[in-house]
């Protein structure tokens, strides 16, 4: 099923992000930018759900959107986190956990995979409050203009982005328990 509507969605995801990030490129005032970015940004995220739900209800799923759909999730988070890298919003230690993080559990289902069992490295509950609190993070270091009276929005996405890296941290503990029973497997 490479040409569904919930497949295509996912790949319009992938084909956007360049757009997020190109912005940034674009002679605008910083909370012009700012504003563009983070509304991009959240309307592309939001055909993650978007895809998902309609491939459920669709009855549209398929191995490889399974296999797709996490895969344009990582580029959009990696390129956000390495675009507000550059303009000095995030620290490197956090988009190193948190990139690294994403390529070694990428790894690890991939081998789990070949061993027959992806279903022991399924999402966790802590992997979803991960993604809440790093989705949270990167929407207000992108748009870094008040928005909430009172709160630095600045503060609100450091403060959620660390917390996302120790999420991560402890997502990738989890996975990597449930993994253990099949580290001296070598039949994959």
């Amino acid at each position: 099923m490479f040409f569904t509507i919930p497949t295509l969605l996912t790949w319009a995801r992938i084909i956007a992000i360049p757009l997020v990030v190109g912005v940034f490129y674009l002679p605008l005032d910083g909370p012009t930018r700012n504003l563009l970015a983070t509304v991009l940004f959240i309307v592309v995220a939001l055909t993650d759900w978007l895809d998902g739900w309609l491939a459920r209800r669709m009855n549209q799923t398929s191995s490889f959107g399974a296999f797709l759909d996490p895969v344009a999730d990582k580029f959009l988070v990696c390129a956000a986190l390495l675009i507000l890298l550059q303009l000095d919003r995030v620290n490197a230690l956090v988009a190193f956990i948190i990139i690294g993080r994403e390529i070694a559990i990428s790894a690890l289902r991939e081998w789990m995979a070949q061993l027959g069992a992806s279903k022991s490295v399924a999402v966790a509950f802590v992997g979803k409050l991960k993604t809440t609190a790093q989705m949270t993070a990167i929407i207000a270091l992108l748009l870094y203009e008040p928005l909430i009276p009172g709160v630095p929005t600045p503060l609100l996405g450091t403060v959620a982005l660390w917390l996302a890296a120790i999420l991560t941290l402890w997502s990738m503990a989890h996975y990597l328990k449930l993994a253990a029973p099949y580290l001296g497997d070598d039949s994959g």
